[in-house]
């Protein structure tokens, strides 16, 4: 397959690690990190790239997303000709750490809970990732005026505190993958974290999500595949997260 992949730069090494092992020919495009700060404003821009492609005269058989729902960044995100295919993750903590059920082990009960990555550590003016409004932790965005509008300012306050309880940790964790671990990340990260009189904790992080992304191993229960003139839609739980939905 001739396959499409916009990214954010935060997984350009694990990225680039698995387009030297797929057998698929790949063009890849990546966006800034900091472009995250706004989520209308990265949606506008992965829209645009998708548009580019689709005027470029190239036949893609798919345009690969390494994006999760990223505080509604990717929602609405459609292509008129070219099936899309995105993880089926909240954010980035999901796709570093290689399933939904890894995150949902280690971040369920405290959502907000500071990570980063060597791409973070690299691509990044900070050593753990920030959500919209500056403040350390799994990126939210917009997800809580989406939960309002569709059920209401009551019912959305409860569904809110359910998916993001409060915690009083004061804990930093460091994804460590083993395709760049020897970056020695990990070591910079804990003595960052330390002087910022946090506790450091390492995880393990697996390439999976993103090998068999690139791979063309699109198993739907972990992958959303966008037939064309259709748009990815919110789904705000802790399984589906995105679906398509026909324009």
């Amino acid at each position: 397959m001739h396959l499409k992949l916009i990214s954010c730069n935060v997984f350009q090494r694990e990225a680039s690690w698995c387009i030297a092992r797929s057998p698929h020919l790949i063009d890849p495009e990546y966006t800034e990190l900091g472009e995250h700060a706004r989520s209308a404003g990265l949606r506008a821009l992965i829209q645009g790239k998708i548009d580019a492609v689709e005027a470029s005269g190239k036949t893609y058989d798919a345009i690969l997303l390494l994006f999760g729902l990223c505080g509604n960044a990717t929602v609405g995100l459609q292509a008129r000709r070219t099936r899309l295919v995105m993880p089926r993750a909240h954010d980035c903590c999901t796709i570093l750490l290689g399933s939904r059920a890894k995150y949902a082990e280690h971040f369920s009960q405290a959502p907000s809970t500071p990570f980063s990555s060597a791409g973070y550590l690299e691509r990044g003016s900070y050593f753990l990732r920030t959500s919209d409004d500056g403040q350390t932790g799994v990126q939210s965005g917009d997800a809580y005026r989406a939960l309002v509008a569709k059920f209401g300012e009551e019912d959305a306050k409860f569904i809110w505190a359910e998916m993001n309880p409060a915690h009083g940790d004061n804990r930093a964790v460091f994804i460590d993958l083993p395709q760049t671990s020897h970056l020695g990340y990990a070591e910079q990260f804990a003595a960052k974290a330390q002087a910022a009189g946090k506790e450091s904790i390492r995880l393990e992080g697996n390439i999976r999500l993103i090998e068999n992304l690139l791979q063309g191993d699109w198993n739907e229960k972990e992958y959303l595949i966008v037939p064309p003139a259709s748009t990815i839609e919110g789904v705000y739980d802790w399984d589906q997260i995105v679906r398509a939905k026909q324009v």
